[in-house]
This record gives structure tokens, sequence and C-alpha cells, in this order.
């Protein structure tokens, strides 16, 4: 199985969850405003959502989500100060004629149509009703506004919308006699979730534990390649492999491409977006899980069980796997279907987060945003290629030409694109996409609207904990795995130039990622939970951070065009001297 490509199909979809919208998936954003609904006096609360908790009997029941009026008077946000009310079905139905008898205080329920809503409200005020649920004709909600030429809006009871269903079952509620109170409050959500603190946390940790073993997995190529290259002066007759890290490298073309696919992706999503089609990335999700733990845990376990890494067999199909990976391979597979039957249940997002997070650990791995710098003087040496070395010229000869094609290697100008460019495809498809469809595409997307899922599963998330509406803190995969791709070349770059990590530039690149992603939450929160486009703080900070230290310690030509210090091939003299002797 190509894991290379695999990752890479799974890396474009996760870039359609450029989310930065950590906030809830299920419960929405429960402060709403309109600029197509303009304020004026009498009329101009917010958009809250209420619970509207129900008693049959005096037993709790039901509790169901409405949303508060412009007009009337607003909701209170604490449970201890709502009273419990008696709810009684209006007669006539609609409320937009007097009924016949008065309410003594009761909460009325009314159906929506025939009047506007605002003489719904003023006639149950007039009857003595304490408040007005008013029930939609819909499933869905509906903003109950103030008409531009209205004058009588000095109203002093609230006014609720139920969709259709919760009405249905209220109305079946008093149709079997039974005597029905509500209690109507719309709790605030706390300025800070522990959720959002455990998702930080979860964020740096993935990117801080996939630059390190990116760092090291480089370090050891290094230090294997020299050692092979030492070796070479001797004629070997054994086949000796020649690169093949198993690294895929991106350069400035793929990134930009890597946006346009990552938009016509999305745009394909919102369309689509269905039952069928969320099932299907979540099969995707699963494979490419499925990769991410089974590397992930081939790599921790292969320290103990060396011999068993190391011992090959050839599976048809997969070609090559070690027995390690035989082994581990069943429960990964096991593992990810468990969490697709089951991800429905209320801690199935534990399972999502393992396998999002063995994902993005993975890829930050073996995809680099380093690229090789082609040269028409050089010769490309194969991945792939088995050298018989008995020609010591040839063989001096590749070796040069192995150290050349090495000094054009890393560079920060890809992450500099690819960062870029990620960072315009967050801000229009965040905002400037609601101008185009009417609604924020990406996060209609992340939510899984129209889907009848919870959202889509390249996502990491944890329920809000302590929040009085529910629902999750979310983060994209993009946003982790973007910035992760500079950063985790900061630590390779600090370690060929044996740099500590005060002067190098993981720490400071690191910092500013974590600087961004806090930057996101307190404006997710001044925001009133509304989405927002977590690229928009992390990339001036992180790549910005980058930039002005090169900038500053004179590295920064070095980065963008070579990305790495110049090391001196210590095998270049074998060529050199070779020649000498041929001449002599």
């Amino acid at each position: 199985m190509d894991l290379k490509r695999l990752s890479w199909v799974i890396l474009v979809l996760a870039a359609i969850s450029l989310v930065c919208h950590p906030t809830s998936v299920t419960a929405g954003d429960i402060v709403h405003d309109d600029d197509l609904a303009p304020k004026k006096p009498g009329c101009e609360n917010d958009f809250v959502l209420v619970k509207v908790q129900t008693w049959v009997d005096g037993v709790e029941n039901e509790e169901f989500v409405g949303v508060g009026a412009r007009f009337g008077t607003t909701i209170v946000s604490k449970e201890k100060n709502a009273n419990q009310v008696k709810l009684t079905l209006s007669d006539p139905r609609d409320c937009c004629s007097m009924p016949k008898n008065k309410y003594a205080g009761d909460i009325i329920m009314v159906d929506r149509g025939h009047c506007k809503f605002t003489t719904k409200a003023n006639i149950a005020e007039s009857a003595n009703a304490s408040a007005v649920l008013i029930i939609n004709n819909q499933k869905e909600l509906y903003k109950m506004v103030c008409e531009p030429d209205e004058t009588d809006l000095d109203i002093h009871i609230p006014a609720v919308m139920l969709p259709q269903d919760a009405g249905s079952t209220l109305e079946k509620m008093l149709m079997n006699g039974s005597t029905v109170s509500v209690q109507l409050y719309s709790p605030r959500r706390p300025l800070v979730d522990v959720a959002e603190v455990f998702l930080w946390l979860m964020a740096v940790g993935t990117i801080l534990c996939a630059s390190y073993w990116s760092a090291w997995s480089a370090r050891e190529a290094a230090i294997e390649q020299d050692k092979l290259l030492k070796d070479a002066v001797d004629e070997n007759p054994n086949p000796i492999p020649i690169g093949a890290t198993g690294v895929v490298d991106i350069n400035t073309a793929s990134a930009v491409l890597f946006v346009v696919v990552a938009s016509c992706f999305l745009v394909m999503l919102y369309e689509l977006m269905s039952y069928w089609f969320v099932e299907l990335l979540v099969i995707l999700f699963c494979i490419g899980g499925v990769e991410g733990l089974q590397t992930c845990l081939v790599a921790l376990l292969s320290r103990w069980f060396k011999r068993a890494s190391e011992s090959y067999v050839k599976v048809p199909f997969f070609g090559a796997l070690s027995y390690l990976t035989l082994a581990v391979s069943p429960f990964c597979i096991a593992f990810a279907v468990v969490w697709a039957v089951y991800r429905k249940v209320s801690f199935a997002w534990i399972g999502q987060d393992i396998l999002g997070i063995a994902l993005i650990i993975t890829v930050l791995q073996i995809v680099h945003i380093p690229n090789l710098k082609d040269s028409d003087d050089l010769v490309p040496i194969d991945d792939e290629k088995m050298l018989q070395v008995s020609d010591i010229k040839f063989y001096t000869d590749t070796i040069f030409l192995f150290c050349l094609s090495n000094a054009y290697t890393l560079n920060l100008l890809v992450g500099t694109v690819l960062l870029s460019c990620a960072f315009m495809y967050d801000i229009f498809w965040v905002f400037v996409s609601k101008k185009l469809f009417h609604e924020s595409v990406m996060i209609v997307v992340a939510r899984g609207d129209k889907s009848g899922e919870d959202g889509i599963p390249m996502l990491l998330k944890i329920p809000r904990m302590f929040d009085p509406w529910g629902g999750y803190s979310i983060i994209g995969f993009g946003d982790i795995l973007l910035p992760g791709l500079v950063i985790a070349f900061s630590l390779r770059y600090d370690w060929l130039a044996n740099k500590s990590l005060r002067a190098g530039y993981f720490l400071w690149a690191m910092f500013a990622y974590g600087l961004g992603l806090l930057i996101t939450y307190v404006a997710l929160n001044l925001m009133d939970g509304h989405g927002q486009p977590a690229l928009l703080y992390i990339v001036p900070f992180t790549l910005g951070t980058f930039l002005t230290l090169g900038k500053k310690r004179g590295d920064l030509k070095v980065l963008w065009r070579r990305g790495e210090p110049e090391r001196p091939c210590p095998h270049v003299h074998l060529h050199h001297n070779h020649e000498l002797s041929e001449e002599k």
C-alpha cells in the first residue's frame, strides 16, 4: 500500500476542514446578529437560543431549544431565576385576535401564520400571558423580526419560536389532559471552557511530537547516508540502496495546487453534502487513521521488538511488510472499525482524536515543505535503484552528484507560499463565501449540515464539559498540519545547524503557533461563539516570527533559498582525488 499517496489523499481531505471554528458543532452559536434585520427602538434584542424545559404533572420531561425574538423582554440567563409557568394552548390557535378568556400569567403556545409576530405578542400580553411560544410550520427555527413600518413595539413579555416537531410534542402532552408547565432561560456559555484548554494542548502537543519525530528521522537518515558514503571507498559486492528516505517533498507549484484542489473539494462537499457522502469521508478517514496509527505504533514498538521490525515477509498486493507491522495491523483495523460503527456514542470523540492525531503525526513525519531543487546539471538518483558497486569511478561520481543534490534541498519559500495560500483560503471560505453562497461554506461543511451527521470526521474535538449548551470544541486538521509543516522544518534546520533551543527557530515558532491559537480562542469568545478562521491568527504569528528572526540573525537568505545550513560534503574529495590519480 502506497503510504505516501494515501496520506496525500487524506491530507487533501483534511485541508477542507481548515475549520477555524473551535466551537460547538451541536448546540450552535447561542448569540446571533443579523445585518438583514436592523435594530430599532423596541426591536433590538440579539437572537439568542432559549432552553424550554418541560414538566408533565410535576415530573421533569423533555427539553427543547428555541430562539428568542428581536422584540419583547429578554430571557433570563440563569435557571434559578426562571420560574415554572403553566403552558396553555391559545384559542384561537394563531393568536391573531383577542382570546375568549384571560390566561392568568400562563405561557401560551400559538401557531405561526395569518398575522405578524408582533401582533401575536401584543395580543398575548393583552390577554395577561407571561410569555408566548410560537410554533414554526417547519422543522427549522426562524428569526422573528419587526417590519420596517411597525410602531407598536412596546412589548413586555418574551417571545420564543420553537420548531415544528417540538410543537407537536408539546401539543400531545396538553391533549392528554396532563398539566404541563415550562421554564424559559438562555444560559450563557462560560468565558473559557476546559475543553478549549485541552484542545489547545492537544494541537500544540501533536506538532511537538511530530516535529521531534521528523527531525530525529532526518538526523538518523543523514547519519546512515554518511556511513554509507564513508564505506564507499571499499568495493562492496552487496547492493547498497541510495536515497529511499520515505519522505515526500512538496514544491511551490504543488503548494499552490494543493489549496486550489482543497477549494474544489470543499465546494463539492458543500454541494453534495449528504448522509452517504459523509459515510464515504468516514471510510477514507478510517483508512488514513489505520495507516497513521500503524505507523506510530510500529515506530514506538520497534525499540522493544527490534528483530520483528527488521524481519520482512512479502505479502501480495502490499509488498514487503515487517512482522511487527503484521502484528499491529489487525489491532489498528479493529480500532478504526469499532470507532466507525459506534461513532455516534458520547465517548466516540476519544477514538476520533486518537486516529486523527496519529494521522497528523504521520503526515508531518513524511511530508516536508522542503523541496529538492532540480538542476539541469544534475543527474537524478532513482530512489528505487540498487547500485552494484564494482566500478569505483562510477561510485565516486555518484557520491559527488549526491552531495551536490543535497546542497539544493530545503527552503522556506515553499512554506511561505503554502501558508500564505492557506491564509487566504481560510478567510475566503469562512467570511467571503457568505456573499456568494449566503452562508459560510466552511462552517456548514464542518457542522455536517444537511447530512444528518454530527460534522465531518476530519476534526479533533473535545466535549464542552462545563457548557450548559453542551456541544464540542473543535479544530480542523489543516490548522495543525499546515503550520506544523513549517514548525517541523524549523526543528530540522536547528539540528542541522547545531543550534541550541534558545538560539534556534523551533522554540519561537512553537511559541508563536501556541500564541496564535490562543488568540483564536480569545477572538472566538469575543465574537460570541461565531466561527473564526484560525489561520487568520496562526499564520501571521508563526510565519512572521520565523521570517523576522531569520532576518535579524542573517539566516533569511539561507532559509529562503536553501533551507539548510551549508555543510561541506566530506566525500567530495574522493571524487577530486580519484581524478588526480587518473591524470598521473
